[in-house]
């Protein structure tokens, strides 16, 4: 397997200590920063590093460290997002409970270089568990000295504060966060302003992504160049993938960027092929909201070039021919998956969980969910896949946050490529809505 950066000490007995933690290497980026480092040259080395948001946008984390306003007198704020709600993703979770020390030392350690003395880590209201271990992990980081008041005689203070969501997945956007956090509903926000200069209690803000927060202890150890030199073009580093569906070795695995996407679904070392000696029938690579993949176009690009776990290698060939990397929740099925069904279930998600803020994702997640449920339950006409294709185009772009999209694009990249599977959901109504549907010589309804 390929270097681990975050991971390489996860199965270590008592890693979760910070007495374990610190005799593996814990807190030294902390000790580095404060005691030979400006916050500027932090700033610099998670910008010569390369490293992308991990929670789905991919946005250059030092680049948007640097959009910071610094208005002289007033206090600034991180914030991490730890609202993990993407279906299919579920790496941040085993970050903080197993390694919450090390999402600490990396809240610790972006905060003295964004000048912020209080941060917070905005956690999944549902992961009520993690959140005790996160408390726990900071009580004893207060403890030794690393927060609080003149953390290491260095001068700066930082308090760090864990507070729990509502279990809304609209709060993972970040302004619905930050509403969240300050005790409102939590709807999106109008930008601009940005977080950046207004965010929480209307204060400069940054917020980061569990992932990108704990890579940063990484950076600042071994420097950004060298962090660079790791992944593929501006992919750098290594990302952790939630592989889940119809896998033999569905699982968490950190990996270098650029990985060829039929490695990592086939080789032993990685999720082992597809259950039950079955076929791949498509993939969604980053999170129930990117665009699906059939076999074809997420194992080789549209031009016959391996299709590689990068930001660019997946996005190669737009929505037409390719998808997202996103938050890598990577899920995999099999040929026995029915299309429609799958659509129609991330539909109802969309839709139950839209704030209901914006006329077209209001509207529209509804619209989706309605009429994909006639396609699978039998009720369908063939006008209604056009229909669908509409609607997900009058969501899209029209919205202030991007769950509109996350709601249109799975839809319209299904029907792009599963169209025939669509259209006999229509032709054979009867069939497709009984147990026992054989679409194309395999059974899509057990």
């Amino acid at each position: 397997m390929g270097r681990k950066l975050l991971t390489e000490h996860i199965n270590v007995e008592g890693i979760d200590t910070f007495e374990i933690y610190r005799k593996h290497g814990g807190y030294r980026s902390v000790e580095k920063a404060l005691k030979t480092m400006t916050p500027d040259e932090v700033v610099e080395e998670v910008k010569k590093s390369g490293l992308r948001g991990r929670g789905g946008a991919g946005f250059p984390t030092g680049m948007k460290w640097s959009f910071l306003a610094k208005p002289e007198g007033v206090p600034r704020y991180l914030v991490c997002n730890a609202d993990e709600s993407e279906p299919g993703t579920f790496k941040d979770r085993q970050l903080m409970s197993k390694l919450p020390h090390l999402l600490v030392e990396g809240m610790i350690t972006s905060s003295y270089a964004l000048g912020a003395n209080t941060s917070y880590i905005y956690i999944r209201g549902e992961l009520l568990y993690v959140l005790r271990i996160l408390e726990k992990a900071i009580a004893e980081a207060y403890a030794a000295g690393f927060l609080g008041k003149n953390i290491l005689g260095s001068g700066y203070d930082l308090d760090l504060h864990v507070h729990p969501g509502g279990g809304a997945y609209i709060c993972g956007e970040e302004t619905a966060l930050l509403e969240s956090l300050e005790g409102k509903r939590g709807n999106p926000r109008n930008k601009p302003p940005f977080p950046a200069v207004q965010g929480l209690y209307a204060r400069p803000t940054v917020v980061n992504n569990v992932e990108s927060i704990a890579a940063v202890p990484v950076i600042v150890n071994d420097g950004g160049e060298e962090y660079a030199k790791i992944g593929v073009g501006r992919s750098t580093g290594t990302k952790l993938f939630s592989a889940c569906g119809h896998l033999n070795k569905p699982g968490i695995y950190e990996i270098e960027l650029g990985l060829p996407v039929e490695e990592f679904i086939y080789s032993d070392e990685y999720c082992g092929g597809i259950w039950k000696g079955r076929d791949l029938k498509a993939v969604v690579a980053g999170g129930s909201s990117v665009p699906i993949l059939p076999k074809e176009l997420i194992l080789k690009t549209a031009a016959g070039e391996p299709r590689l776990m990068s930001y660019e290698s997946l996005s190669d060939g737009g929505f037409v021919t390719g998808t997202m990397l996103g938050s890598g929740g990577f899920i995999a099925m099999d040929e026995t998956t029915c299309i429609v069904r799958n659509t129609w279930s991330f539909s109802r998600f969309y839709h139950h969980e839209s704030c209901g803020q914006c006329s077209p994702c209001r509207e529209g997640t509804g619209w989706l969910e309605k009429v994909l449920h006639r396609l699978e339950h039998g009720h369908g006409h063939m006008e209604d896949i056009d229909l669908l294709v509409s609607v997900a185009k009058q969501i899209e772009g029209n919205t202030i946050c991007p769950l509109g999209e996350a709601a249109a694009w799975p839809v319209a990249a299904a029907v792009r490529h599963f169209r025939d599977e669509f259209e006999w959901h229509v032709t054979h109504a009867k069939e497709a809505a009984q147990p026992g549907a054989v679409y194309q010589g395999v059974l899509v309804r057990a």
